[in-house]
């Protein structure tokens, strides 16, 4: 055989498997549709069970009927409709509602675990059949701890949706550490090393670490010489965990020195409040510095013991191994990544 006649096999090969996988994509999304049909007759309900798993999931994410209707531009009264309907059909209770708050089921989770993944399936059916001439679109669910999210992503979160204004994000923000599939999270944004192996970690950026205090709290104490002055004459404060409560110490470095201060009087699960403690005068913190860069401009907080650092703290972005498939969870790690990569 030629090179030549390889070359057109090999190409025709491609093409033909094109063909196959749209082909399964269609094939996938009429099942669907005849499911939701099906299911419809069986049941003798007037009611669209994809729009309904929809809604349900936008409720589960929002905590709320009011915006999940918001988001899905439809009256609260249709939501609520939809989710009475959906329980009917599966004669099981998905959701406890109370005036003040949306309580999800133990079958209410499993059965949002179950939709989630059979609406991305839908939507990526859909993708392939429209063509890769067509923006992503769907819905994301993320976690990102609080520093990153207020420092770095909501502020370039406009960008993103200028660049795809079809895809709809749910940021939850917080320090704790979720379960990605048992919470039905798409991807997270989590600070340093990253040892689940069941996961795929993207690198963004590093921050930087800065120890500082509040003028009032360095007019009183005076100004730190050495990290044994924390140590021995200084009130400290720092982060700790919010799921086993630990405590990280204050940690210096300088050329072949090393000083670790564990004696903590103070510590924050987030770093909204570990910088509003230092700003409140109560000791010396340790804090990212791209955090706080606007009250050390303005003399709110004031650096100390500048000639010691503390190793970066590195930034990833994470998802499961099986996800990455998701056309609109593609689109926002690839723009992630070019926007904060390292």
């Amino acid at each position: 055989m030629s090179a030549d006649s390889g070359l057109v096999e090999n190409k025709s090969n491609l093409k033909d498997n094109r063909h196959i996988k749209k082909k399964k994509m269609l094939n996938l999304t009429c099942l669907y549709i005849y499911m939701d049909n099906k299911l419809t007759q069986k049941h003798g309900e007037n009611m669209n069970q994809l729009l309904a798993m929809r809604a349900y999931i936008r409720v589960v994410e929002s905590a709320s009927f009011i915006r999940a209707a918001s988001q899905l531009s439809m009256p609260r009264s249709t939501v609520s409709k939809l989710i009475t309907d959906l329980e009917k059909h599966l004669e099981t209770r998905l959701i406890r509602r109370t005036t003040r708050t949306v309580t999800v089921t133990t079958e209410g989770l499993e059965y949002y675990r179950y939709a989630v993944k059979l609406l991305n399936g839908v939507d990526e059916a859909d993708s392939a059949v429209r063509g890769k001439k067509q923006k992503p679109r769907g819905h994301l669910r993320l976690e990102v701890q609080v520093i990153f999210a207020c420092t770095f992503l909501i502020p370039a979160l406009p960008e993103f949706y200028r660049e795809y204004p079809d895809i709809t994000l749910a940021l939850g923000i917080n320090d704790r550490t979720v379960n990605m599939v048992g919470e039905g999270v798409d991807c997270a944004i989590r600070a340093g090393t990253i040892q689940d192996l069941s996961v795929i970690a993207r690198p963004l950026i590093n921050m930087h670490y800065i120890t500082c205090a509040s003028p009032a709290y360095l007019s009183a104490m005076g100004t730190p010489r050495h990290p044994h002055d924390i140590q021995n004459d200084h009130r400290c404060i720092n982060y700790h965990s919010a799921s086993s409560g630990k405590t990280d110490p204050l940690i210096f470095h300088r050329g072949d020195e090393a000083v670790v201060v564990n004696n903590c009087l103070y510590s924050a699960s987030d770093g909204n409040g570990l910088r509003d403690m230092i700003m409140a005068g109560l000791g010396v913190g340790q804090i990212l510095r791209e955090f706080i860069e606007p009250e050390i401009r303005t003399g709110r907080l004031v650096p100390v013991l500048t000639d010691w650092n503390r190793s970066p703290l590195p930034f990833h972005i994470i998802y499961e191994r099986d996800n990455h498939q998701n056309a609109r969870l593609r689109a926002f790690v690839d723009w992630m990544t070019e926007r904060f990569g390292r």
